[in-house]
């Protein structure tokens, strides 16, 4: 007999952790595009703070966590990283960093700032929505 997660518990833990997730890139300036091309262009180097303590505490929950808890609370087992390494991946990443390179934004800021009222941002949130169902579309395998 295979044990399913409920879904309640997953949407409520999805949605918090989305509303951290979002407030912590509020507050970092990560919600605007010029804070982003200020750091890119070698202006500002506070991002560089935000980018570290968010990949020092992801090392950390990622190696620890599976060690503490058997299980996730609210899923059925730890992923995995995935292991394919193609040309697929090397041309999604190149079109993604050019992307963010160019306006400034990627996805997860991009919906934050429409949650903080920066509605030019809009525009690149449809833009990134039609690029995932052209790739879906024409490009799934």
């Amino acid at each position: 007999m295979k044990h399913h997660a409920h879904p309640i518990p997953i949407l409520i833990s999805a949605l918090v952790a989305g509303a951290f997730f979002g407030y912590g890139l509020a507050w970092s300036t990560m919600v605007r595009p010029e804070a982003i091309l200020d750091f890119l262009l070698l202006r500002n180097f506070g991002l560089l703070l935000v980018m570290g303590g968010a990949a020092g505490t992801f090392l950390v929950a990622y190696n620890l966590l599976p060690r503490l808890l058997k299980r996730p609370l609210f899923g059925l087992g730890w992923s995995t990283r995935p292991t394919a390494f193609d040309r697929r991946l090397l041309i999604g990443s190149a079109l993604f960093g050019i992307g963010w390179g160019l306006s400034g934004v990627c996805p997860g800021p991009a919906l934050a700032g429409l949650g903080v009222g920066n509605w030019p941002l809009a525009l690149v949130v449809v833009s990134i929505l039609l690029g995932a169902w052209l790739e879906g579309r024409f490009f799934e395998r």
